[in-house]
């Protein structure tokens, strides 16, 4: 009898496990175990997931629902994961505990290059590993990394199909297979959560703004994007606005915002409950939904075919740090793809997506991003880097890039083209890197 276990740490995460069982993505199994994990900083200042509103709905799909939290209390799941020598202990307690006995163990789980992840797959060695991306960042390189013990364990990658014909690149350097869900199976779900979720307090109609996830810039800048989000939604005509926090963040600070609003004459409201977007544009189907970096933007467009405008998107690709930061990818298809909310004539006379406006926005331009942050991890994508970095950098383009980081990489752009021989040779390059190593080390 095989064991599935279903890694999440999110409702969001859940609702797309829970679409990938009702679509047959997974096969029979003699037990389906959901084993949550809340990697926030402060889990018990968190609202768990099990007591978000619509999650009984979800939980009908696993047999049980255990927590990764009390498993490893008191360490924090998102900070720790075994030493190597620990994990025959870790995986006889986990078995005993969990009642797993010597059955195999099948994994669904996000990336495991990071914790908890990381640790799960780890200690439950062996069994064949399926990996969901929940977001965009599906689209970009694995953020580190994996042994091959691991790496070679995963079977497939299932993500929701945000980018019609558009192949996600994570754990590509294992020839992971991507499967995109079904959007039928991801809008049934999102429904039911819909059904269940509290009333959100706004009219039919209602512009939607996505708040990013704090930290991603200093306090002061980040509510400074979100005046600009609410001055902008208003400039073009709307009277209210819905506040939608990162799920995985704790509340902006309303006192400015609220502010603002008065002062523009608009109302502003923000959900009781955290809940994801989705269950917004079902309930009020928005006559506009705003954001920076959001999976969400790209779901509203792709699967519910509302109206998307972003903002702050430049400054971000300019202060993302370090360059290999993953919100890159998520902000460099928002920023490549969808109108600014600042220019009203291409918010109305938006595009919508298809395999065409896809190809063309980002013909290109992922995999030379996605080897520019992981070298190392995606070497194969040199060659496409280069051809994209020596054909298609202009003004526009190279917002995307660095120019120290191309040039650490030897890439076209910053190299002069009598030196591109350079780029070929790895000995020369290793001996550059060396040479600068060096440079530093006397600095010091």
């Amino acid at each position: 009898m095989t064991v599935q276990i279903f890694v999440a740490s999110s409702l969001h995460g859940t609702a797309l496990l829970a679409a990938a069982l009702d679509s047959g993505c997974f096969g029979s199994s003699g037990r389906r175990v959901l084993l949550l994990s809340d990697d926030t900083a402060v889990p018990e200042a968190t609202p768990p997931v099990d007591a978000a509103p619509g999650f009984e709905r979800l939980r009908t799909r696993f047999d049980e629902v255990l927590s990764w939290n009390d498993a490893v209390f008191p360490l924090h799941p998102g900070a720790w994961t075994p030493r190597a020598d620990d994990v025959p202990l870790w995986e006889r307690h986990l078995r005993r505990a969990w009642d797993l006995g010597d059955e195999e163990v099948e994994l669904a789980l996000e990336s495991p290059h990071a914790a908890p992840a990381q640790a799960v797959v780890q200690i439950l060695t062996g069994g064949p590993v399926t990996v969901y991306a929940d977001g965009l960042t599906g689209y970009g390189p694995t953020g580190g990394k994996i042994p091959p013990l691991v790496g070679t364990r995963v079977r497939r990658l299932l993500h929701p199909d945000l980018l019609p014909g558009l192949t996600p690149l994570l754990l590509g350097e294992f020839d992971a297979a991507p499967r995109p869900l079904p959007a039928p199976a991801l809008l049934k779900v999102f429904a039911e959560l819909a059904e269940a979720a509290p009333d959100p307090g706004a009219p039919q109609g209602a512009a939607v703004l996505l708040l990013s996830r704090a930290g991603t810039l200093p306090a002061a800048e980040e509510t400074e994007l979100h005046l600009r989000m609410i001055r902008g939604t208003a400039a073009l005509g709307h009277t209210h606005l819905v506040l939608q926090p990162h799920p995985s963040g704790p509340a902006p600070s309303l006192a400015a915002l609220s502010a603002e609003a008065v002062r523009l004459g608009v109302e502003l409201t923000v959900p009781h409950s955290a809940l994801p977007a989705e269950v917004l544009y079902e309930r009020l189907r928005p006559a506009l939904v705003v954001g920076t970096h959001s999976t969400a933007l790209l779901t509203a467009a792709a699967y519910y075919g509302l109206p998307v405008a972003r903002t702050g998107t430049g400054t971000l690709l300019e202060r993302l740090t370090p360059y290999e930061n993953p919100a890159r990818i998520p902000v460099t298809v928002v920023d490549a793809l969808l109108p600014d909310l600042a220019d009203p004539a291409a918010v109305a006379g938006r595009s919508p997506l298809t395999e065409a406006t896809v190809a063309e926005g980002l013909d290109g331009l992922l995999p030379a991003v996605a080897f520019a942050m992981q070298p190392r991890v995606r070497p194969d994508l040199r060659p496409a880097a280069e051809r994209y970095l020596s054909t298609r950098l202009n003004t526009r383009t190279w917002r995307y890039f660095k120019r120290r980081r191309l040039g650490s990489l030897a890439l076209p752009g910053v190299v002069p083209a009598r030196l591109a021989f350079v780029r070929r040779n790895a000995t020369l390059r290793r001996l550059a890197r060396r040479a600068r190593a060096l440079k530093r080390g006397v600095g010091r």
